[in-house]
């Protein structure tokens, strides 16, 4: 567990590290040069690369969106001539095979550098390696680089989804100290502080989708954008509503400023799913059970290429993604507050387990100051 003070500098959620030789400075300068890519790349990773001749920085790029060009050729344009006997860093192994783009790794034997050093290998079957043994089959020295614990979490969305086909769900709650995310009313305006929901916004920003159920949106009418911050492009907004009974005259229902899905059952009816297909509301249809089949729902979502879930549901969903395994990271919001009351509903519904031994456990990531309140990264256990 990392404990983050307000103020910190951190890179993909995690403290700045204090780089200790040549080679971590430059790969952590490649790390920030990355960063600078995030909520733009998607279903592409994030990459920086940095080349150094002579002990001075001559080139650098990012990968600024997909279908763009790539860090490496970025950095190797800027460098120019320079690159040939220069150590190019790198965030992530060069591709190897023709995408949108060419392959990156022939280009950087064409380019000669002398060494590559790289944070993390391609997890891409297409590539897992082959880029890497390129460049050794020119000759060039191939060196894992530092700092590959953040390179990994800084591409988590993209790990998830190239592995397995299914966006990387981060499930976000907002709480009180004495973990109640509403008033026994039902009142939840406002738990947090507005850093909190500051810091929301930007993680909605830079995620592919966000998605809550039909209750949350009778309960909050919620618009679900990225507002007050500056941001590439809205997410798909996903209601898990098995009936289509979401509102005509909900914001979610307003499409003008950004898309939104519904995902329905074989349940509901033909014409509340031409209501809203009326009003511009994509209609998904996931499972015909009773209830959304929420794997099957992210599953096609991972089809369009989408590789970031935020979950912003009440306790229902929340409950639906924890008891059936599907979310990989935890964000919450602790707000020094007590609410009180027996009746006051916490973060997650549903059943519950009946005995301690069946409690799933997770592992707390970072604790970091957030205005008045405290934001907890964590990961389910085994994650």
């Amino acid at each position: 567990m990392r404990l983050i003070s307000s103020g910190t500098e951190t890179i993909a959620g995690l403290p700045k590290p204090l780089p200790g030789s040549d080679d971590e400075l430059h790969m952590l300068r490649a790390l920030e040069l990355a960063e600078l890519g995030r909520g733009t790349t998607s279903p592409n990773p994030m990459v920086g690369a940095v080349v150094v001749s002579g002990g001075k920085v001559v080139g650098e790029g990012f990968h600024q969106r997909a279908g763009g060009p790539h860090a490496e050729v970025r950095a190797v344009e800027e460098a120019g001539d320079r690159v040939k006997g220069a150590t190019i860093y790198l965030t992530l192994e060069p591709c190897s095979h023709h995408g949108r783009t060419p392959p990156c790794a022939p280009l950087l034997v064409e380019a000669a550098p002398a060494r590559v050093v790289i944070a993390m290998k391609d997890p891409n079957p297409l590539v897992a390696g082959a880029g890497m043994r390129v460049l050794s089959e020119a000759d060039i020295e191939v060196a894992m680089g530092p700092y590959r614990d953040i390179a990994v979490r800084q591409n988590e969305p993209y790990i998830k989804w190239i592995t397995t086909g299914r966006p990387f769900v981060t499930l976000k709650m907002a709480m009180s100290l004495d973990g109640k995310v509403a008033t026994r009313t039902g009142e939840s305006r406002w738990v947090t502080s507005d850093a909190s929901r500051s810091d929301v916004h930007r993680m909605r920003a830079e995620s592919d989708a966000v998605m809550v159920g039909f209750g949350t949106v009778l309960a909050d009418d919620p618009q679900l954008t990225a507002r007050g911050i500056r941001a590439a492009r809205q997410p798909l907004r996903v209601v898990a509503d098995s009936l289509a009974r979401t509102p005509l005259q909900s914001k979610l229902a307003d499409t003008s400023e950004a898309p939104t899905l519904v995902a329905v059952t074989a349940h509901a009816a033909a014409t509340d799913r031409g209501a809203l297909e009326k009003k511009g509301v994509e209609i998904l249809e996931a499972g015909a059970a009773e209830r959304v089949e929420l794997d099957v729902l992210l599953e096609a979502l991972g089809r369009r290429g989408l590789t970031s879930v935020l979950a912003e549901g009440g306790p229902t969903m929340a409950a639906s993604l924890w008891e059936a395994g599907l979310v990989d990271r935890l964000v919450l919001y602790l707000a020094p507050k007590v609410i009180g009351g027996s009746s006051a509903p916490g973060p997650v519904a549903g059943e519950g387990v009946e005995t301690m031994s069946l409690v799933r456990g997770v592992e707390i990531f970072t604790v970091q100051a957030i205005g008045s309140d405290l934001k907890i990264t964590a990961y389910p256990s085994g994650g």
